[in-house]
C-alpha cells in the first residue's frame, strides 16, 4: 500500500472534499477526476480498426531525444500491431485474451520508467486502491514498501491481522503463498497478498530478528483503524497518530482540546509505524506547532516548486515536545518529524525514519483503470531530501528484545517491549 494525497484548497484554505490529495507510505497520489485522451499518447493508432489488428502500419510517432543521440525519431507503431497479430496467428496457446494483450502492454509501457511507484493499475487493482482512499478494505493491514528491490514490511497497522501474526516493521515479504516476490512491483504484491475477509494468505518473512525465513498464516479481514489515539501519561500528553487519514485531522483537534486544558508539562506525538496518509492532513498537524512559514516543498523535474505553508490554529507552539519515530514512519509522517525538526519545535526521538519522498499523480481512466507517476520529491522546509534518506532523530532509541517468558506471545514468537517510550516519559520527567 501507499501513502497519498489529494490537495486543492478552497478560499478558506481548507481543502474540501472529495478532492484532496494524498501522501501515504511516501508516495504523494493526486485524484485528477477527467477524461484521459488516448490520443495524446498514440495519435490515431487506437481507433477501433486498429484494435482488432487492421491495417495500421503506416501509422507513425514522431518523437524528440529517443536514444542517446538526442536526434528526432519515427517510431512505427505498425510494429505493434504486428506482433499482436503474430502472437494470435501463431502462439500455441492462442487465443490469447485481448484484454491481456492490452493491459500487460501498458503494464510494461509505465515498468519501463524503472520507479516502483510508477505503475498502471488494471481496473480490479486500480479499485482496490481506491478502497484504500476510503479508509475500508479486506486484507492483512500492513503497509509496503521497497527496500533494494525487495519487498518490505513499512508498517503493521494497529491491532490488524498483520500485527496479531507478529509482523513488524522492516520485515522481508519474500514470497506470496509460495510465488517468490523477487521482481514483483509494490502493486503486485498488494494485490497478491490482499483478498476477502476470512481467507488465508501464507508470507515467506526474513525478519530483522536475524532468525531467518519464516513461513507466517495470516487470515484477512476487514481493515478498518481509528487513526488518533490519546491519553494523559502522568503529565505528559500522549498522542499516537498510526495514519493520516479521513478521520484525523478532527480526532487530533478533539485530542488538543481534551489535553490543552490539562497543562501537560510536554506532548509526546508518537508516529512510529505510521506509514503515511494526506497530505494536507499532515500540514495541518505540522501547523499546530509552526505558526507561520513553509512545511514542505514539492519540487518537479522542470525545477519548479510548489510550496505548502503553515494553516490551521497554531496551539503548540509554546509546548515542550517530542515526536516518536521509527522505520516504520514514512510519508506524511515524514512530512511531519522533518518540518518540526527543522523549525526546532519538537525533539524527534526513536529511530531513522523509512526515507519515502517522492511524489505521484494518480488518474483514475475512463475504463476503470488508473496511472500512477512519479512527478516530483517533497523536501523539508530547510531543503533536506527525505526520499531514500529519511529522518535522523535528534536522540536514538531503539526497542529492547523482551526476555521473561511473560512476554512471549503464545505462538511462541519473541516480542519487543515498547522501552522507546517508558525511556523517553522518565527523560521528560
Amino acid at each position: 500500500m501507499q501513502d497519498f494525497k489529494i490537495f486543492f484548497k478552497d478560499k478558506d484554505g481548507v481543502a474540501p472534499m472529495p478532492h484532496r490529495r494524498f501522501v501515504t507510505s511516501g508516495v504523494l497520489v493526486v485524484l485528477v477526476l477527467t477524461s484521459f485522451v488516448v490520443g495524446v499518447l498514440f495519435g490515431d493508432t487506437f481507433s477501433g480498426n486498429q484494435a482488432n489488428g487492421a491495417a495500421s502500419a503506416s501509422t507513425t510517432v514522431r518523437i524528440i531525444g529517443l536514444g542517446s543521440s538526442g536526434q528526432v525519431k519515427d517510431v512505427n507503431f505498425g510494429l505493434y500491431w504486428d506482433v499482436w497479430n503474430k502472437l494470435q496467428e501463431r502462439y500455441i496457446g492462442k487465443p490469447v485474451a485481448d484484454a491481456d494483450l492490452f493491459y500487460n502492454s501498458l503494464e510494461g509501457m509505465v515498468a519501463a520508467a524503472g520507479d516502483p511507484y510508477t505503475v498502471f493499475l488494471r481496473p480490479q487493482k486500480a479499485e482496490r486502491f481506491n478502497q484504500d482512499l476510503s479508509g475500508s478494505f479486506s486484507g492483512i493491514g500492513a503497509e509496503l514498501g521497497m527496500k533494494k528491490d525487495i519487498i518490505t514490511i513499512i508498517a503493521p497497522l494497529p491491532d490488524s491481522p498483520a500485527e496479531k501474526a507478529g509482523i513488524k516493521a522492516g520485515d522481508k515479504v519474500l514470497a506470496v503463498d509460495g510465488k517468490d516476490t523477487y521482481g514483483w512491483t509494490l502493486d503486485e504484491a498488494v494485490n497478491k497478498i490482499r483478498g476477502k475477509k476470512g481467507t488465508a494468505v501464507n508470507l515467506l518473512i526474513f525478519s530483522n530478528e536475524g532468525t531467518g525465513p519464516k513461513e507466517v498464516e495470516i487470515i484477512r479481514d476487514v481493515i478498518k483503524v481509528k487513526s488518533v489515539k490519546w491519553e494523559m501519561k502522568d503529565k505528559v500528553a500522549y498522542i499516537q497518530i498510526s495514519s493520516f487519514n479521513e478521520d484525523t485531522a478532527e480526532l487530533f483537534d478533539q485530542a488538543i482540546r481534551d489535553l490543552v486544558i490539562k497543562n501537560p508539562k510536554a506532548f509526546v506525538l508518537d508516529l512510529r509505524n505510521n506509514p503515511g496518509g494526506f497530505l494536507d492532513t499532515a500540514v495541518r498537524v505540522a501547523s499546530e506547532w509552526i505558526d507561520k512559514g513553509n512545511i514542505l516543498t514539492e519540487k518537479f523535474s522542470d525545477g519548479t516548486e510548489q510550496m505548502y505553508v503553515s494553516n490551521g490554529k497554531h496551539r503548540l507552539g509554546n509546548f515542550k515536545t517530542y515526536v516518536l519515530v521509527n522505520q516504520g514512519s514514512a510519508s506524511a509522517s515524514e512530512i511531519v518529524a522533518g518540518a518540526l525538526q527543522d523549525y526546532g519545535k519538537a525533539v524527534i526521538v526513536g529511530e531513522k525514519t523509512f526515507g519515502k519522498g517522492s511524489v505521484q499523480d494518480y488518474e483514475q481512466l475512463p475504463d476503470g483503470s488508473g496511472l500512477k507517476i512519479t512527478v516530483a520529491e517533497w523536501l523539508t522546509p530547510k531543503g533536506r531530501h527525505i526520499n531514500n534518506n529519511g529522518v535522523e532523530p535528534d536522540t536514538k532509541l531503539a526497542p529492547v528484545m523482551a526476555t521473561s517468558t511473560a512476554q512471549i506471545v503464545e505462538q511462541e514468537e519473541v516480542e519487543y517491549k515498547d522501552t522507546v517510550l517508558e525511556d523517553l516519559l522518565k527523560m521528560i520527567k
